[in-house]
Parts: structure tokens; C-alpha cells; sequence
């Protein structure tokens, strides 16, 4: 933020005084050595304000091609850096999702290895914690999306630096970003197996939680008949 002000000052100060500058008689100002001396101050304020590179007395013996390819070379470390927090955001965003879901499946087959054996109330208090877990399986999700679309972005920003660098003929550093991208997707994939596993495995507890469903309802279904037969064999005597 100090940075940022810094050049907002020191923009402001360099049109405040060209401005100045401007108004004054043209024969004058060639009479005064302060103007040139102003000139040449608010120049180098401004380079060194963060509009060049380089120092405004060095970059006076580089070319433009010099200039650009150190540019580039910015360009590609700022959008590296950018890449870096983007990945590990999402790796941790993935991770975070993946615990959900195998917390959330732990539970669900806490419950229905103890299905007909639990009290309503004791049902109650276990429906609700699992039904808080699938908010945080949500939220985890909705976060990890959010964070993909980041990172996806960076990956993108960085491409187009590291196509930049090499037309520009910054070829290390073109390389440099292209290496943090392949080292970046490879991070991120194995983060995306774990939480497509948990997925998978989410899966399949909701098929055996169908079928331990129907054979509970189908067992108190017949309980219910073996129950009510006697009466109506009673009623028949």
C-alpha cells in the first residue's frame, strides 16, 4: 500500500509539474537552468516511481529491446507468484473437500450399521450431525470451485507471460513460468484424485445406504405382518 501511494504521489507531482512547466514563456524557460533542472528531477522521480524497471541513468544506456525483455521477466515473475498462491489455495481447497466427504461417509455408516438399533431420539442426534456435514461438504465444494476458477485464471495469465517473455526474447524466463505451470498442473492433479476418491467412495455408501433402507423397511414390514397375523387367526375362531 505504501508503494502504490508512492506512485500516486509521485504521478501527481510530475503532472502538477509539467503543468507548470507548460505555462511559462518558452524564451524564458530556455533562460532558466532550474527548468531543465526540474525536467530532468521529475523524470527520474517517476522512473524510479515504478514506471520503468530500471533506474531512469541506467536506462538511458539500454535499448528498448533490453527494456522489454526486462519487463517480460517481471511480467513472468509476478504472474508465477500469482500461480503459486492460486495452487496452493486450491490443494488445500481439495484437501479441506476431500476430509468433508470421508467425514461425512464415516458417518453414514456409523448410522446404518446401528439402523434398528437406535432409539428415535439417539436417530434424531445422528441425522443431525449428518445432516451439518453434507452443509460442509457443500460449503468445502462451493470453495473449491471458487478457488479452481482462480486457478484456472493464473495458469492462463501465465501462459500468456510465457509467451510474451519469448517473443520479447526473454527465453529463461519464458521457460522458467512454463516449468512452474506443468509443476503446478501435477500438484493439482494429485490434490483432484483425492477428492474425486472421496467422491467415489461417496458413491457408493449412498447405494449401500439405499439397499440397508429397503431391507430395514422391509424387515419391519414383515414384522408388522408376522404380528398382526394371530389376530386375525383369533378373529376367525
Amino acid at each position: 500500500m505504501a508503494a502504490l501511494w508512492r506512485r500516486s504521489l509521485y504521478l501527481t507531482f510530475f503532472r502538477s509539474s509539467v503543468r507548470y512547466l507548460s505555462r511559462i514563456n518558452p524564451a524564458v524557460r530556455k533562460s532558466h537552468r532550474w527548468t531543465r533542472l526540474l525536467y530532468s528531477g521529475v523524470a527520474s522521480v517517476a522512473v524510479g516511481g515504478g514506471l520503468c524497471a530500471v533506474p531512469f541513468k541506467q536506462a538511458e544506456n539500454l535499448s528498448h529491446d533490453s527494456l522489454v525483455r526486462r519487463a517480460a521477466s517481471l511480467v513472468t515473475d509476478s504472474s508465477s507468484t500469482f500461480l503459486s498462491q492460486a495452487t496452493l489455495a486450491l490443494i488445500d481447497a481439495l484437501t479441506e473437500y476431500a476430509k468433508a466427504v470421508h467425514t461425512l461417509i464415516a458417518l453414514q455408516r456409523q448410522y446404518l450399521a446401528s439402523l434398528g438399533k437406535l432409539s428415535p431420539a439417539e436417530e434424531d442426534a445422528i441425522w443431525q450431525v449428518i445432516i451439518s456435514q453434507r452443509a460442509e461438504v457443500n460449503h468445502r465444494q462451493d470453495e473449491q470451485k471458487r478457488f479452481e476458477l482462480t486457478w484456472v485464471t493464473a495458469v492462463k495469465l501465465c501462459e500468456t507471460a510465457a509467451e510474451a517473455a519469448y517473443i520479447s526474447g526473454a527465453e529463461n524466463a519464458s521457460i522458467s513460468v512454463r516449468t512452474n505451470i506443468q509443476l503446478a498442473q501435477s500438484q493439482v492433479e494429485e490434490a483432484q484424485k483425492l477428492s474425486l476418491d472421496a467422491e467415489k467412495k461417496l458413491a457408493e455408501t449412498k447405494v449401500m445406504e439405499v439397499e440397508r433402507m429397503t431391507q430395514h423397511a422391509a424387515t419391519l414390514e414383515g414384522s408388522s405382518d408376522e404380528e398382526e397375523i394371530p389376530e386375525a387367526y383369533l378373529r376367525e375362531d
